[in-house]
């Protein structure tokens, strides 16, 4: 490894990943903090039907969940019970949740923000694992834009969804903490801004007698780095060190797989991701570069779930998910919307079938 490539590397790792012993060939090994196994929360439906510009019918968003559930994927989120005024991909999300059929080793979630949306979800019990989340945000414009209420109002707004929750037998364990790293209506923002929307989730969690089990950081707009993550990831760890963390990661600048990296060198091992890269929050966008068509193109969304399975298992850390399968699942998320997905690995495909003997690739 030549100097200059050295310190580029070094500025991406932990300090802690230091070199332990040489190889032959001369090459350190690095001591990193990789989980032996990642869960992966599947966010492709939800996610990327809410920001499709046309219509998908409710047979075409059950026919994506279905491939997906045979991935091997041990949850997936289906839909948002949000305002069909504000959200008119998922104004069928009740009619999704009907029609699903029950998979073995797959469960499904929703997303909801209002008492309204508790409401709705609570008639889908026997089909949906009903979790209750603190929604919190590290910037006061963002709350805005996407909530439509103040950081103040909006801490007033979970403390009553906190009740809600309760009220319907829904236990709250999560607090997720949104545009966690930067903001495209903010900018660039602190550690400590991201602590302080964990702290106001904890203080609501402490007096509503809620026990948050997992804090979620979520990359909203695309601008985290590697070694943001790092940083923000190991202040929480330190401050509350009992949750687990989960990262909600985007790609939005190209970074996204690179975050998740980091990520796992720091010990985290829950992620959501999106089939294909589907997805991305539509009231995130802001002042869009014109494309060579004059256009205004969307960026990609999540990170791609079939990128993160192959990081993982390239590294050596377990998923339990089917890839082969989760690319098949990607091609039918292209077809569905239409357009072609963000995803690498959808264009380039897995290293399985290159690794199989001359034989067998002769014979496939």
């Amino acid at each position: 490894m030549t100097d200059a490539v050295a310190l580029h590397y070094d500025a991406f790792i932990d300090d802690e990943m230091k070199p332990v012993r040489p190889l032959d060939s001369g090459s350190p090994v690095l001591m990193t903090d990789l989980p032996a196994r990642i869960q992966i929360t599947e966010e492709g439906p939800r996610e990327g039907f809410q920001i499709e510009p046309g219509l998908i019918s409710t047979a075409d968003k059950v026919r994506l969940i279905k491939a997906l559930a045979n991935t091997g994927v041990a949850t997936i989120q289906v839909c948002s019970f949000v305002s069909p005024a504000r959200v008119p991909g998922w104004a069928d999300a009740d009619a999704v949740v009907s029609t699903l059929a029950p998979t073995v080793g797959t469960r499904y979630t929703a997303l909801w923000f209002n008492a309204k949306g508790i409401e709705r979800a609570v008639v889908h019990r026997d089909k949906l694992a009903l979790v209750g989340t603190i929604h919190t945000v590290a910037s006061e414009p963002f709350c805005q834009s996407n909530l439509r209420r103040s950081l103040a109002q909006n801490r007033i707004a979970m403390r009553e969804q906190c009740a809600a929750h309760q009220a319907a037998g829904i236990g709250v364990s999560k607090i997720s903490v949104m545009a966690a790293f930067g903001c495209n209506f903010a900018g660039d923002l602190s550690v400590d801004d991201a602590l302080n929307a964990v702290e106001d989730g904890m203080q609501i969690a402490a007096d509503s007698g809620a026990s948050i089990s997992e804090i979620a950081l979520a990359d909203t707009m695309g601008w985290a780095n590697p070694g943001q993550v790092r940083r923000v990831v190991s202040e929480v760890r330190s401050r509350w060190p009992t949750p687990a963390i989960r990262l909600h990661l985007h790609d939005t600048r190209g970074l996204g797989i690179a975050n998740a990296y980091a990520g796992l060198c720091c010990g985290v091992s829950r992620f959501d991701t999106t089939v294909g890269g589907l997805g991305g929050c539509p009231f995130a966008v802001r002042d869009l570069p014109a494309g060579r068509d004059g256009g205004h193109a969307m960026p990609p969304g999540n990170i791609a779930s079939e990128e993160l399975v192959l990081l993982a298992e390239e590294s050596g850390v377990e998923t339990g998910i089917d890839l082969e399968a989760l690319i098949d699942a990607g091609h039918l998320a292209e077809s569905i919307i239409g357009h072609t997905l963000p995803s690498a690995v959808l264009r380039g495909g897995s290293l399985s079938r290159f690794r199989q003997p001359t034989s067998q690739q002769a014979v496939s």
